[in-house]
């Protein structure tokens, strides 16, 4: 069956808003954005389509996701250029844009449309599928192994911190149980163990019982958390003053992290009872959003997808004194 194109196959979340906060530090005769997520380029392709000017580098750890943003947006010639990495990597692309510092940088967190809707790529819970859960399909780690390999502790411990699931003690315990027989080879195998361990009152209290198993194992096999912890501030060190950073994110987790960094940048770190505050001690940031914004109910009627989405986004506001710190 041929490839359905990327934009039927995904609706970006908060599309305009995003733009809108994007657009004041794009008012510049060559502006640049780093598309932290590429995805299937829905974002990007609103971005070069909205700002005629506008060259976009996309970042993406999923070759396939590449392939298909890139036949997207082709007819953008020049103006739209790909890096196969994570997106810590935001001085790299910047780098492949052929400058040091970029107008704006948008992350759209989390498993992308491609990857849920990848039966065989091991993401969802809801299909049968190979446990995989690598977003980079060249990577080592996947969540056969994490399942098959790590100790009952290390799997409570994942479960706990990465699902914020309270019933990860017997999840733990019974996916090592499972295992013992044979090794779990696919979704469905792990839907039946976590299903054994959660008791029926609160299955479906927070949607699946699978759910949060399910994001810590992606966590964990992607190393989402850690990557997110370096690429905010390498997002707010490379964007120039006046220019934005705009990040949306689909659980507590990842919008903790954003949340804390802009915070921490928008704070000034004048010592407590100083006279007068020097202007190595002025914020960084500002903040732009009034906490974390949300998806109306008509967009999330019509795209279930933006229901748990998060937006924040932070306007840099000068330079710091010691290189290499947005802090």
């Amino acid at each position: 069956m041929e490839e359905a194109p990327a934009e039927r196959r995904h609706v970006p979340v908060l599309l305009d808003r995003c733009l809108d906060l994007l657009a004041p530090a794009l008012d510049t005769e060559a502006p640049v954005v780093l598309d932290a997520t590429l995805g299937m380029g829905g974002h990007t392709h609103a971005m070069l389509e909205r700002f005629p000017h506008l060259r976009v580098v996309g970042i993406d750890r999923d070759p396939q996701a590449l392939e298909l943003a890139g036949r997207r947006l082709q007819r953008f010639g020049s103006r739209f250029a790909s890096i196969h990495t994570t997106y810590d990597h935001i001085a790299d692309a910047a780098a492949a844009a052929g400058v040091e510092r970029v107008d704006g940088v948008l992350f759209d967190l989390g498993v992308s449309s491609l990857q849920l809707d990848e039966r065989e790529r091991g993401f969802a819970y809801s299909f049968d599928a190979p446990l995989d859960m690598r977003m980079d399909s060249r990577a080592e780690l996947s969540a056969y192994t994490v399942v098959n390999e790590y100790s009952e502790a290390r799997l409570r411990d994942i479960i706990f911190r990465w699902g914020e699931d309270r019933f990860a003690p017997r999840i733990a315990r019974a996916i090592v149980a499972a295992r013992a027989d044979a090794p779990l080879r696919t979704t469905a195998q792990l839907v039946d163990a976590v299903r054994s361990a959660v008791p029926a009152a609160a299955q479906h209290k927070k949607g699946h019982p699978a759910k949060q198993t399910f994001q810590a194992l992606r966590i964990e096999v992607n190393e989402e958390l850690d990557v997110l912890e370096r690429a905010i501030p390498a997002a707010v060190e490379t964007v120039r003053v006046g220019g934005r950073v705009v990040a949306m994110s689909y659980h507590s987790l990842e919008d903790r992290i954003v949340k804390q960094e802009f915070a921490r940048g928008a704070r000034s770190t004048a010592p407590r009872g100083f006279p007068v505050e020097l202007p190595e001690h002025q914020p960084v940031l500002k903040v732009l959003t009034r906490g974390a914004e949300r998806a109306d109910e008509q967009e999330t009627l019509e795209n279930p997808r933006a229901a748990s989405a998060r937006l924040r986004a932070v306007e840099r506001l000068r330079e710091t004194t010691t290189p290499g710190s947005a802090r």
